[in-house]
């Protein structure tokens, strides 16, 4: 066997009350051994590791490239691939193995955590689907321009900070939901509103807003209707609602009906341009990234990563 047939597999261990790392990977290593699957394995060390190593699969020859891990580490390996020329990208499909503290994009194509084995034998027969990836492109704080491309959403705004906080608070309690409901208690006493000046196909939003979420798949439950493959990006924008229609619309973004709530607008457009928001998080993936300096733009690029999908 070469690279060309092998699968190159990132294991990207996470912290778990439940399952400890070295385990979770048994149960991995022997679905793998049952169906028969010849591949080379690397774990990251961290977070900044795993552009290395998907780097160094990339250069290898892989042409099957596996991740374990979550959103955030699958928004890694695109971006790798995306800095490859195009030929290059094209011979590669990337899979995922959900194992992250957000798994919103695999759980878009019905991969599941708990569901190895099936995950495991999905991948096995190769059917590719080439996938949307939004892009975002700033200014950093040198002057430079720059760009990030993601699979699942950007947020800018509270969705963003409850984000950040539940990755931090989710170590702490092992729980999605108590992680969820936690960060949401603390954000009573943060921010809820930003002054935003957005562009959205002609319609321009320049007031208050508490959230927007841009949306190449479902955006954690906020841009539900988007899909990976339609060359369109959906945004909500959120206006601020008051107490209680805040707790409603968290009880909705949960069950999954974030745009019956009366101050959620939803859009679907090519390109969001974002003149103003200087004073809110964005988060890229479920990951936080530094502020862009200024005005920032969001669009999307079709069909340019080939994605493992199921039957």
């Amino acid at each position: 066997m070469t690279q060309q047939t092998r699968w190159g597999i990132l294991y990207c261990p996470k912290n778990s009350m439940v399952c400890g790392p070295a385990r979770k990977w048994d149960k991995i290593e022997k679905c793998l051994k049952a169906n028969g699957v010849d591949y080379d394995f690397v774990q990251s060390e961290n977070s900044g590791s795993v552009v290395r190593l998907v780097n160094m699969m990339i250069s290898n020859g892989y042409k099957t490239i596996i991740v374990v891990g979550g959103d955030s580490a699958l928004n890694d390996a695109v971006n790798c691939l995306m800095d490859t020329d195009k030929q290059t990208r094209e011979s590669i499909a990337l899979g995922v193995i959900p194992n992250g503290l957000m798994n919103d994009f695999s759980h878009y194509w019905g991969f599941d955590e708990g569901e190895v084995e099936q995950t495991v034998k999905w991948l096995k027969e190769r059917r590719i689907r080439k996938v949307d990836l939004g892009c975002v492109r700033y200014t950093n704080k040198k002057g430079e321009k720059c760009h990030r491309y993601f699979l699942n959403c950007v947020n800018i705004g509270l969705l963003s900070a409850i984000m950040n906080l539940r990755n931090q608070t989710r170590r702490l309690f092992g729980s999605r939901t108590l992680s969820f409901f936690f960060s949401m208690v603390l954000m009573i006493f943060q921010r809820l509103e930003y002054k935003m000046h957005l562009k959205i196909n002609d319609e321009v939003v320049k007031r208050r807003v508490m959230t927007v979420c841009v949306g190449n798949a479902q955006g954690y439950g906020q841009t539900p209707n988007a899909v990976p493959y339609n060359g369109l990006l959906d945004v909500s924008v959120v206006y601020h609602p008051g107490m209680m229609q805040l707790i409603e619309g968290f009880y909705l973004l949960i069950t999954g009906k974030f745009l019956n709530h009366k101050n959620v607008h939803p859009y679907r457009t090519r390109k969001v341009s974002v003149f103003d928001a200087s004073h809110a998080m964005v988060s890229v993936d479920g990951r936080l990234m530094k502020t862009p300096v200024g005005e920032f733009s969001i669009e999307v690029e079709q069909e340019v990563i080939n994605f493992l999908i199921p039957e």
